[in-house]
């Protein structure tokens, strides 16, 4: 499961991370974020080990959205070190969110 916590600076989020971050960018109020978010927590189980996932709310944070070019959601972005590396927009089944990470690792 992602854990929830606050930041000052999500670029040293990112950089500081010895593991890949998978990011969910992410709105409360988006059906197919909430279901994302159970697929997510999914193939977390399996790749726990291997990437850390970060859920970003978009409401919350428009600015990273923006920096980012976030314009559907729910937005997934991998950042190895520091640097955005693959994106998948819209709904990801886990096994195949899991095989697609696994690919680029």
């Amino acid at each position: 499961m992602a854990t929830k916590q606050q930041f000052n600076s999500f670029q040293e989020l990112i950089a500081s991370s010895d593991l890949p971050i998978l990011v969910d960018f992410y709105a409360p109020w988006c059906g197919p974020c909430q279901m994302m978010a159970g697929f997510l927590d999914q193939a977390n189980e399996q790749l726990k080990d291997q990437i850390k996932v970060v859920k970003i709310n978009v409401d919350n944070y428009p600015e990273l959205a923006s920096q980012y070019q976030v314009f559907a959601l729910p937005t997934l972005v991998l950042f190895k070190q520091g640097q955005p590396a693959h994106r998948i927009e819209g709904v990801i089944r886990p096994q195949q969110l899991v095989e697609r990470i696994q690919s680029l690792m």
